[in-house]
């Protein structure tokens, strides 16, 4: 049973949001609302997931009478089901009577359904003479409780109009900083959520491609101004949904209107790099360590942005994209390892970003060799396609002796070459080979794998 049942009621910051819960609804395992009801042949029906794990670990007997089952067979409880896709779409606020009693409400009988409770609150939102930010906030709240039901924030986020009503708000260039910060929040429990329907998220999508450009530049007004790192991570997810759906979407220039805006580019790479104090941590060492999140969800985004057009790289580049990706290979950070290396293997595909990696070859080629093994076989191409591009392509002299000085790099192209890589990153890896200084301290000392390699010249 969940942290809001065991209490009786939800937090007031969104106690509006409570259900009430026929108890026929609920599965007699988990206690949750049930989306694919069947019965066994005992006449006792469940959610199809929870009795099929309470059959799969060996049981022969009906969990709710204890009684043998002649017959596992499952049936589908159609009425049930339709029953509960109509309770769903209506409301059944509690009584009044209950309301005012000095004891604490059940969670059964505490209140309207999801889609009655958001239809009020998205009342409340659209009302130009309102503030929209209390409506908002609870309805991010809601959204973002891991105790609440799937079934009852789906309700929620597919409520007719949500999408749009709580963009608008973040469209309005009267909104000020508060009221956009809590738009972002409830779009991005929507859109970046595991457990909301796709349909929901590309309403959210289409609600912003509709006017990618004002979506832009309020989004960079919250990546630049938000109050707590956690709204700026929203502002990034968002605009990460918000390029994906415009390749696909019938609005001409929404792509590039996102893309090239250079207000939202810079403030993702801030977002990245490790500028502001917020961001950054003190580690067990002593050290500086990323926020995690922050630094993924921004190198998602200018790892999109890079891959729209060349026009859009030489922008992200200008505006310091190499230098934060570096800053991330420094950082140890593992997680994001093969994200840092993708944004700048888009970034040495034009000459800025070329003239970048090169200029500070001496941090970032070793941190491009450090990494090369440390972020999956997509980190791997990527760094490969780094460092043939700056060494073996354009042959900077810079850039060639900051990888021949770089210890065990010759090991790890041996040790990629070996493995399952690509035909085309086994090639480069071969180039480089020449590159790196053959001598044993490099061939084994500097990467302690235990195992001894056969030279290839």
């Amino acid at each position: 049973m969940g942290r809001r049942e065991m209490n009786g009621r939800l937090s007031a910051e969104y106690q509006g949001l409570e259900v009430k819960v026929p108890n026929l609804f609920r599965c007699p395992i988990s206690l949750d609302v049930m989306r694919s009801p069947v019965s066994l042949c005992t006449g006792v029906t469940y959610e199809r997931a929870s009795i099929e794990r309470w059959l799969d670990s060996g049981n022969t007997t009906c969990p709710a009478t204890m009684l043998p089952l002649p017959s596992t067979d499952l049936v589908p409880n159609l009425t049930l089901r339709r029953l509960i896709a109509l309770w769903a779409s209506t409301a059944a606020p509690s009584s009044p009577s209950s309301s005012s009693s000095s004891s604490p409400p059940a969670a059964s009988a505490v209140g309207p359904t999801p889609a009655a409770a958001a239809a009020e609150l998205l009342r409340r939102v659209a009302d130009p003479g309102a503030d929209p930010c209390p409506p908002l906030r609870k309805l991010a709240a809601f959204l973002s409780d891991d105790d609440v039901d799937e079934f009852d924030k789906n309700a929620l986020a597919r409520a007719s109009g949500a999408a749009e009503t709580v963009a608008s708000v973040l469209l309005r260039r009267s909104a000020d900083r508060e009221a956009a910060e809590a738009a972002v929040r409830v779009l991005a429990a929507i859109a970046a959520s595991d457990c909301i329907e796709e349909e929901s998220k590309r309403r959210v999508a289409a609600a912003l491609v509709a006017d990618a450009a004002s979506a832009a530049a309020a989004l960079a007004r919250v990546l630049r101004s938000g109050t707590s790192l956690e709204a700026r991570v929203d502002a990034a997810r968002l605009v990460e949904s918000l390029l994906h759906n415009a390749a696909a979407s019938a609005v001409p220039g929404a792509r590039a209107a996102v893309a090239e805006s250079e207000e939202l580019v810079g403030e993702l790479i801030r977002l990245v790099g490790p500028a502001d104090d917020d961001k950054k941590k003190k580690s067990g060492g002593g050290g500086l360590t990323l926020d995690r999140q922050a630094v993924a969800a921004g190198l998602s985004c200018l790892a999109a942005i890079a891959a729209t057009r060349r026009g859009a790289r030489a922008e992200m580049v200008r505006l310091g994209a190499v230098p934060a990706a570096v800053r991330v290979l420094e950082a140890d950070d593992a997680g994001s390892t093969r994200q840092a290396l993708r944004v700048l293997e888009a970034a040495v595909g034009c000459a800025e970003g070329r003239a970048a990696v090169c200029e500070s070859a001496g941090t970032a080629v070793p941190a491009v060799v450090s990494k090369m093994m440390k972020g999956g076989m997509g980190g791997v191409e990527a760094a490969v396609s780094v460092l043939w591009a700056v060494c073996h392509r354009y042959r900077d002299r810079r850039a060639v002796e900051a990888a021949a000085a770089c210890e065990g790099g010759l090991t790890k192209l041996l040790l990629l070459m070996q493995s399952g890589c690509s035909a085309a990153t086994r090639q480069m890896a071969s180039e480089l080979l020449k590159i790196f200084r053959v001598n044993g301290k490099s061939c084994v000392a500097g990467y302690d794998s235990k195992t001894s390699h056969i030279m290839p010249f």
